[in-house]
Order: C-alpha cells, then sequence, then structure tokens
C-alpha cells in the first residue's frame, strides 16, 4: 500500500463499528495511561537538560556573530528561506497540474525515511524534505558560532541535535505514512496495541516512560543468558565471586579473573554461548573468575571507590589466590571497572602487594582530559544535579543512567523503538543484547559523587594524583604489564583518551589494540563471526591520530590475539581445577543470586 485511499476496504463502512470499538478501548487505555503518568518520580530539572547558561552564552555568541559578520549570517539565511520557497513552489506546481508526485529530492539519504512514502507521496515528501533543510539550517547556525569555547560549543550541538531529532515527523502519527497506513489497515488496532505498549511500559515502571527494547518474557537470566556452567564459591556485600567449570583437561596455572562494571551486570560477557568470551575464555584453558556485582540500594548511600578497592578487588583477588593456591592472577577490568582496576593497581603497589601478574583493560578511560561523547553530561549543571539527588535518595537510579546513556544514541535506543511499540503496536523484538541495555543497576551515593568529581571532572588520576585506600595514586603507578583494548567507534569511552591513558601508565610492557565497531559489540566480537576487524602498533610513542596512521589492520576479532599475550603471562599448564575449596564452599550455582537483583 503506498497512498491512504478513502475507499480502501479499511475505512470501508461495513469496518465502522470495529474502529468504533478500537476507538473506545483507546479512551479507556488513556484514562490508565494518565493514572499511571500521575505516579511518575518527579525528574529534578537540573536533570532535565543543561542549565540556561548554555542558551544564554549560544543567544550572545549568535549577536556577537551577528554584529561582526551579518553578511555571512545574512547568506545562510537567504540560502534556508530560497531551498525553502523553491521547494514549496516545485511542489506546488506539480499539484496544479494535477499531477500526484512528490518534487524532485535530492536529500540526503537518512534510515528514518526508509518507507518508499517519503520519497513517493508528495505530502510525505514534502514534510521530510522541509525538515531535513530545517535541521540543517540550525546545525549550520550552530557551527557558524565561533566564540562559544569548544566544551561549550560541543555541548550545544548535541543537545541542539537532540532537538532536532525529538521533532522528526517519524516521531508523530500524522506525519509518519507507515503508521497511518497501518492504523487504516488493522482498522486502528495497531494504535491500539500501540497504546497498551505505552500503559504497560509506564505501569511497570511506576509512571516512568521507559521504553521497553527487548522481549522481557524471552529471556531469563540462568535459563538462556549467563549459561555458562559455574559456581558462586565467595560472597560478600560487594560481589559474589563465580569460578567457571574448566573445559580442557589442564589450564593456565595462573587463573584470571574478570571485574565487569558494576553500572552494568556482567552477563554482558555471556550472553549466549556462541557469544560468550567467559565461555570462550574457559575453553583456550583458563580458570576464569567473574565478579557479580551487588546491584546496590539506598542502604548504599556511604559506599566509596575505597569500598570497592579494598571489599571488591582486594578481596576477590586474594580469594583467587586462595582457591588456587597461587601467588598471582592476571586480571580483566571492564570499563569503569577498568578504570577502578588501575586505581587498585596503584594502591597495592604502594603497599608491596605483587598479586597481579599483568592487567587487562576494555574500553577503559583513565585519561579525562577529553571525555568524549558522553562529557556533555560531565558539566556542572548536570553534576550539581547528580549530587543533590543522591543527597536525597541515597543512590544513583539506574534509570538516570540507562536514560543519559540512550539519549547518546537517542534514534536507534529511544525515538525508533518507540516508534514501533507505542505508534505501530509491534511488540519489542527477542534481542538479548537489548534486553541487558535494560537490565540496569543503581550507583551507590558517594561512589558516584566521588567518581564524577574527582575522575571525569578533576582527572586527578592522569595529573596531580587519585586520593584512595589510604593512599594518592596515579597511572604512573601502573606498572604490571598491560594489554589496552579500545573500540574506534566508542561512544562512551572515547579511544584516543582510552590510549592517552596508556601511555601515562608506569609500565613498560604495554600493548594497545584498537578493535572496530562500538563500546559493546566491539568487545563482545567472537572469532566465530568473523565480523569486526582491529588495528596493532607497538609505538605508543605516537599521537593517537598517528597511532591508528601507521597501524597494521587485522580481519576478524582480536581475542585471539590477546589470548596470545595472555598465555604468555600465564605459565605453565597444571591439572584443571574443581570449585572453589576448604575455605571456599560451593554457595551455588553461576549466575549466582546478585545478577537477578
Amino acid at each position: 500500500m503506498t497512498t491512504l485511499d478513502p475507499n480502501d476496504k479499511a475505512t470501508s463502512g461495513k469496518n465502522l463499528p470495529k474502529l468504533e470499538a478500537n476507538l473506545a478501548r483507546i479512551e479507556e487505555l488513556t484514562q490508565r495511561m494518565l493514572s499511571a503518568m500521575g505516579k511518575g518520580r518527579k525528574v529534578p530539572q537540573a536533570l532535565q537538560g543543561p542549565s540556561q547558561d548554555l542558551y544564554v552564552k549560544a543567544a550572545g555568541a549568535y549577536v556577537t556573530e551577528m554584529m561582526n559578520n551579518p553578511a555571512k549570517l545574512i547568506e545562510h539565511q537567504v540560502e534556508f528561506w530560497g531551498k525553502s520557497v523553491k521547494h514549496y513552489v516545485e511542489a506546488q506546481h506539480l499539484l496544479t497540474q494535477g499531477k500526484f508526485q512528490a518534487a524532485s529530492d535530492n536529500s540526503p539519504k537518512d534510515r528514518r525515511f526508509a518507507n518508499e512514502m517519503w520519497d513517493t507521496n508528495p505530502y510525505f515528501n514534502f514534510v521530510k524534505q522541509q525538515y531535513l533543510m530545517n535541521a540543517a539550517a540550525v546545525q549550520q547556525a550552530v557551527a557558524d558560532l565561533d566564540t562559544l569555547d569548544a566544551g561549550e560549543k560541543r555541548r550545544l550541538e548535541f543537545f541542539s541535535q537532540q532537538i532536532i531529532d525529538m521533532m522528526s515527523p517519524t516521531n508523530f502519527l500524522a506525519t509518519n505514512p507507515e503508521a497511518l497506513a497501518l492504523a487504516a489497515e488493522t482498522e486502528g488496532e495497531s494504535l491500539v496495541a500501540g497504546l497498551e505498549n505505552l500503559v504497560a511500559d509506564l505501569e511497570a515502571n511506576n509512571g516512568d516512560l521507559v521504553v521497553t527494547l527487548a522481549d522481557k518474557k524471552a529471556f531469563k537470566v540462568g535459563e538462556n543468558l549467563g549459561t555458562t556452567e559455574g559456581d558462586v564459591v565467595y560472597r560478600n556485600r560487594m560481589f559474589e565471586l563465580i569460578q567457571y567449570k574448566p573445559t580442557t583437561d589442564e589450564v593456565h596455572e595462573t587463573p584470571l579473573i574478570i571485574f565487569p562494571p558494576w553500572i552494568n551486570k556482567f552477563y554482558i560477557l555471556d550472553l549466549k554461548p556462541q557469544n560468550s568470551m567467559i565461555k570462550w575464555a574457559v575453553d583456550q584453558g583458563h580458570t576464569v573468575f567473574v565478579v557479580s556485582w551487588v546491584n546496590p540500594d539506598e542502604t548504599y548511600r556511604d559506599t566509596t571507590l575505597t569500598d570497592y578497592v579494598e571489599d571488591g578487588y582486594m578481596t576477590a583477588i586474594a580469594q583467587v589466590k586462595q582457591i588456587c593456591d597461587v601467588p598471582q592472577v592476571n586480571a580483566v577490568g571492564y570499563c569503569i571497572a577498568g578504570t577502578t582496576l588501575s586505581m587498585t593497581l596503584g594502591v597495592m603497589k604502594h603497599r608491596g602487594d605483587t598479586s597481579v601478574k599483568s592487567a587487562t583493560f576494555f574500553t577503559t578511560l583513565t585519561d579525562f582530559s577529553d571525555r568524549g561523547e558522553v562529557g556533555v553530561f560531565l558539566d556542572n549543571d548536570f553534576v550539581d544535579g547528580i549530587e543533590a539527588e543522591v543527597g536525597t535518595s541515597g543512590m544513583l537510579s539506574s534509570f538516570y543512567m540507562s536514560r543519559t546513556f540512550s539519549y547518546l544514541r537517542s534514534n536507534d535506543l529511544i525515538y525508533g523503538p518507540a516508534i514501533k511499540s507505542y505508534m505501530m503496536g509491534k511488540a519489542p523484538p527477542a534481542f538479548d543484547l537489548l534486553y541487558w541495555n535494560g537490565d540496569g543497576t543503581n550507583l551507590p551515593a558517594k561512589m558516584a559523587v566521588e567518581y564524577l568529581r574527582g575522575l571525569c571532572q578533576g582527572d586527578k588520576l592522569a595529573t596531580t594524583g587519585f586520593e584512595i585506600a589510604g593512599t594518592t595514586v596515579t597511572l604512573a603507578d601502573v606498572d604490571v604489564p598491560i594489554c589496552a583494548i579500545a573500540c574506534e567507534t566508542d561512544h562512551i569511552a572515547a579511544w584516543k583518551s582510552s590510549y592517552r591513558g596508556v601511555q601515562k601508565m608506569g609500565s613498560k610492557d604495554k600493548t594497545f589494540i584498537l578493535s572496530e565497531s562500538g563500546h559493546i559489540a566491539g568487545i563482545v566480537n567472537p572469532p566465530s563471526k568473523n565480523k569486526y576487524g582491529h588495528y596493532t602498533n607497538p609505538d605508543l610513542g605516537l599521537s593517537p591520530e598517528d597511532w591508528q596512521a601507521d597501524s597494521d589492520k587485522h580481519d576478524g576479532s582480536w581475542w585471539p590475539r590477546w589470548d596470545g599475550w595472555l598465555s604468555a603471562k600465564s605459565d605453565k599448564k597444571v591439572n584443571a581445577r574443581g570449585a572453589g575449596g576448604p575455605k571456599n564452599p560451593v554457595l551455588g550455582a553461576a549466575p549466582g543470586t546478585y545478577v537477578v537483583s
């Protein structure tokens, strides 16, 4: 169907009773929706968007630009007006000739407008083209503000783009041809189903609008996610320690302990057997341990980064040494867990503790001088708001973190899923990665503020030193052999910043690998898929740009390359180990209890 024909069966008289019944159902659901929305949390104004200072500065910069270079602004305005009028005249001319066709269209390709009606229907094509012209005009206006500093301009570009994306005609029923056609074809049933999905999301989240990204009924952790066989062999208030069952007769003597980020749950590394890094590492002959962090509530208000180091990292490492009866372990830290692993290594150096033989960092920021895309949320206006919020609630709710990361990819994680679910009535897909993405965790109040103020804003670890666990550590204190994997299109941990942090570490044995793709897909990249390649270059004295320009490109996953590096630091082979030990009885089967809280 390419046009909305009033004579179609969907709108014929004999279907009116069904349409009226659907409209009545919509009225009922609307009442439920309003009731649910009344229960939603009151989001502080400081967490709704950047402070007005940013827009005041932008307005001032625009006035300055207008006074200093009026010809340029007039030129851009005239160009925009000319395109808009020309487009209108072309469309109007075709209509007056009785031609039901779109005007000439040289607009750039955009997957939001993939439906053929955006190209063939004159009304929808006109709306699309005018939107793209408007968007380009706004982007040009922001780009021309030369008197803003780089940080302010980056923030203005980001938040103006958020407004542009929000106003896309695809996001509104009256200007979404695919949704309108489906509503006509189904006598309004698609709209009813969409409203049911919307009400279900509101009611499931106590009035907060959180778009369901994946079919929650399709997955259950421990049944079809996180299924690699293993046992919980230690538990304290901070974490459960999981030891995985060996699949080889012999294993490397030095065990491997993985510290996932506590911003998310560990099973991102064990989604299913085909892409499980945990299972893959076990199959390579490593004794693998994984820390499953507790999901903190308000009782963890006073938990600090020091608690994560002392009661988390150091305790977990000690337990692994005890279970395996070894003097050292190899450690992995992912994202914020890598940042904290680097601080732990600094503390251990100051204490003369040599328990870690080598360290691997996955998409880890330790140098925050350039905070990448996520940096737009790390200025004082937002961080002040977060500090006030956690001071009241005792924790930074997963709601705020999920929303922040979603806006970094709003078309993919907010508007696109919302259109399919609410406007078209489609059920969310059975997609394991999106299910994990929606299974968020909270952060303790004090820890969140320490991280945001001291690391993200203060950049103390890479500069003057970060105070933790009774000492002050810097990146120069990280002197064990290290391997760092960063991801080329990572929107959370920019690879160039990750690279600069590795450059500042004190180790004489450094390896840096740049994987294609982003924060998750670049790491969860099993060799069997042969999907994303990676870059290597032993010369870490170069700038990030020169390092990449002079690097060697390799097809396929970086996992085997890392395993070669890791195996060389894992000593001889010994008989495979059983779970736990005399002081570490098995407490339950993997994936444990903390991961489902």
